[in-house]
């Protein structure tokens, strides 16, 4: 589990986020949701100490994690899994060295014990026998897939996604939300996502933050969220012509 307690992040005179506090679950698929500047990503760098707060604490499994030095941040920084926007894998390394990347940074494992990780963490999201593929040769799709595999090649305990869907089209989208998904389930990741995709929301949303103005403003699940009366809530969930059609 992940906590957030009394969350704020100003720059200059804009405030980011406003006395925040919230939990993300073990074994769930936890997401952040919220108009463009509504604070999702400073929210997720406070989470993964990419960005200091200038006030309240991040917890992870109850162990402080804002504002330690950054040798007493490396414990738990091993313990991270981080699916970037666009999968931001290395174009002068091949899936292979991609995938393996984080256990050179972690971990003191035998090549041929990283190898067989690398294997393993490419069968599961379905691209054994891709290993010497560049990413010049990858489609979108294959892109994300060998970034997750990358997130979770140093077994981690806490899996943050930003924006995974990006520029994917809706068929492969909906192939990632599934393996995220599965993927949260089958390890008990603690598991983070944000989003701005309602078919990732509706599709895998147990636990949903929707933020407004930098602050959490409504939370709860898939089912609730087409029930809400939070009127602001509701001006995002139904912004489309294909979400008013689920009314």
């Amino acid at each position: 589990m992940i906590r957030i307690e009394n969350v704020s992040k100003s720059f200059g005179d804009k405030k980011v986020l406003k006395n925040v506090s919230a939990e993300f679950e073990q074994g769930k698929t936890n997401l952040i949701i919220g108009q463009s500047g509504s604070g999702k990503t400073i929210m997720m760098s406070i989470c993964t100490g990419l960005v200091e707060p200038d006030e309240g604490e991040v917890f992870f499994n109850d162990r402080r994690f804002s504002n330690l030095p950054e040798r007493k941040r490396r414990d738990i920084r091993k313990e991270m899994g981080v699916l970037f926007q666009g999968g931001a894998l290395f174009d002068s390394m091949n899936v292979e060295e991609n995938v393996m990347f984080p256990l050179n940074m972690f971990t003191k494992m035998s090549y041929k014990d990283k190898l067989d990780r690398v294997d393993f963490c490419l069968k599961r999201v379905n691209l054994e026998n891709s290993n010497k593929l560049k990413t010049k040769e990858l489609s979108g799709g294959m892109m994300k897939r060998v970034a997750i595999a990358r997130a979770i090649a140093n077994n981690p305990k806490y899996l943050f996604c930003d924006e995974p869907n990006s520029g994917l089209d809706p068929k492969t989208s909906e192939l990632i939300d599934a393996l995220i998904s599965e993927i949260t389930e089958e390890y008990n990741i603690t598991t983070i996502i944000n989003t701005h995709d309602m078919n990732s929301v509706i599709k895998i949303g147990q636990r949903i933050n929707f933020l407004y103005r930098g602050q959490l403003w409504w939370k709860g699940d898939k089912n609730s969220i087409l029930t809400t009366e939070n009127k602001e809530l509701q001006e995002f969930v139904f912004a489309t012509e294909l979400t008013r059609r689920l009314r």
